[in-house]
């Protein structure tokens, strides 16, 4: 009632110490204070709302929270969304990112994807299932190899070489896979992340040592090509990582086992 609500207005001014309403002609204005106090505390508002959507009762759960590393996620994940809506339209899957660098799994999260292996002990406090193998090989642009073709490991040399800090010692063991150590150090550009290296490669500016699974579809709409893919370097891959204390619902069993599933459908595209 009108009443009821004059009252706790009454009571929440008198705890503020400040009006938060004045009277302008017939009606009731709020004052700066009410507005300013009103922005700060929808926000915290915002977070209760989302915090109870998370951890509601696990038969009304409709929100799964993923953590996951940038490239990751907008790589490899995302892309592939579409097909786990399909099957479940009902769960949002809110994917946070991570620098690559960064194994921190403190937060809030249903499931964390890392690199790592999933093996006793590795993951204190979660459980880890493998998603996702990971394999170097060359990358260039398809219109950079009309000009430049290359089809034997030495026809690279004299080639600007374009290495990441975030995927460090990528060129060294591919060149080494290759039979060609001695070209390590060769012309080459380095940059702070792979998102940059990879974009520097499709516009032609030399070739690069890229991830073939968060490639894919690069490689199949054109954009990027595999001069030599017989050459490969297998890496660490990702698992995802469920904490101990997270709730057994149904729909976290079932990203699981997509996730795991399209990993397996990667892993058999790259053999």
């Amino acid at each position: 009632t009108h009443g009821a609500v004059s009252r706790h207005v009454a009571t929440l001014e008198a705890w503020l110490g400040q009006k938060l309403f004045r009277r302008e002609g017939r009606r009731m204005v709020a004052t700066p204070i009410a507005a300013m106090f009103a922005d700060e505390v929808a926000h915290a508002f915002a977070r209760v709302s989302r915090a109870a959507e998370a951890c509601g009762r696990p038969a009304t759960r409709r929100i799964l929270r993923v953590s996951a590393p940038t490239s990751f996620a907008m790589r490899w994940l995302i892309p592939r969304l579409e097909r786990f809506h399909a099957d479940y339209p009902q769960v949002e899957v809110v994917v946070g990112t991570v620098s690559t660098m960064l194994e921190d799994l403190r937060g809030g999260f249903d499931v964390a994807i890392r690199r790592g292996v999933a093996r006793e002990g590795a993951w204190p406090h979660h459980r880890a299932v493998p998603v996702l193998g990971d394999v170097d090989t060359l990358i260039a642009s398809p219109v950079y190899l009309e000009r430049h073709p290359i089809r034997v490991p030495a026809d690279i040399e004299g080639h600007a070489l374009v290495a990441s800090e975030t995927r460090a010692g990528d060129w060294a063991d591919w060149l080494e896979a290759a039979g060609l150590p001695h070209l390590l150090g060769h012309p080459r550009q380095l940059f702070d992340h792979f998102f940059v290296t990879r974009q520097v490669v499709e516009d032609g500016l030399g070739i690069g040592i890229g991830p073939l699974p968060m490639l894919s579809l690069d490689i199949a709409a054109g954009r990027l090509a595999t001069p030599l893919p017989h050459i490969r370097v297998r890496r660490t891959g990702y698992v995802a990582l469920v904490p101990d204390r997270a709730d057994r619902v149904p729909v976290l069993g079932a990203f699981i086992d997509w996730l795991a599933q399209e990993g397996r459908r990667a892993d058999d595209g790259a053999a």
